[in-house]
């Protein structure tokens, strides 16, 4: 099965106060130690789904902005899975420092055809833009967007989801360091303490 890997950098950041994906930890921009950690994912290809094309121009990606807007993370995965040019579509959040490439790969290995969404669930909450979409995800995605029901989660019901609970990430990600996801001052305080570590 063929994969797309697709960065997401649309939110407003506003909890930040700045762009998150240019803070910087260990002297690097956030986005820049995402793109290091998945440099080697084997992906067929990589796009980047941002309102602010110019911000990002150095990385060189493939950029696409929000085909329906101010739909939030949910219309960023419809953005993405419509510009996606494989069956699958990985999704992850440009404020995750610590994403783990084993972990992203066993994820891709599940792309089989027998699921739409693959995802893992942290205390029982799906996280979704660490996930993988199938291009079956788009119809029910668009209806809920039509709707302006735009948690992440809400169209599941419509498609087959696999999730990976703890027990089955732990061995590649022992402190759930993959999902930990950089909204805050306070978060970013917290990243350069673990990154230090």
């Amino acid at each position: 099965m063929s994969l797309t890997l697709a960065i997401m950098a649309g939110g407003k950041s506003s909890r930040m106060g700045t762009d998150k994906s240019f803070v910087t930890l260990l002297g690097k921009p956030l986005i820049e130690h995402l793109l290091d950690q998945l440099a080697d994912l084997g992906e067929d290809e990589r796009i980047l789904i941002t309102n602010r094309p110019d911000d990002y121009a150095t990385l060189g990606l493939p950029m696409f902005t929000d085909v329906l807007p101010d739909k939030g993370s949910l219309g960023g995965i419809y953005t993405a899975i419509t510009h996606s040019q494989t069956d699958y579509t990985l999704v992850m959040a440009c404020d995750m420092p610590f994403a783990n490439p084993a972990l992203l790969k066993y994820m891709m290995g599940l792309c089989d055809g027998t699921h739409d969404v693959i995802v893992p669930r942290v205390d029982n909450y799906p996280e979704g833009l660490h996930a993988i979409y199938s291009q079956a995800c788009l119809a029910p995605i668009r209806k809920r967007l039509e709707a302006d029901q735009l948690k992440v989660m809400g169209f599941y019901d419509d498609v087959r989801v696999r999730y990976l609970d703890e027990a089955e990430y732990q061995p590649f990600d022992p402190k759930g360091l993959s999902f930990f996801n950089v909204n805050t001052p306070q978060e970013l305080e917290e990243a350069r303490r673990l990154a230090g570590e």
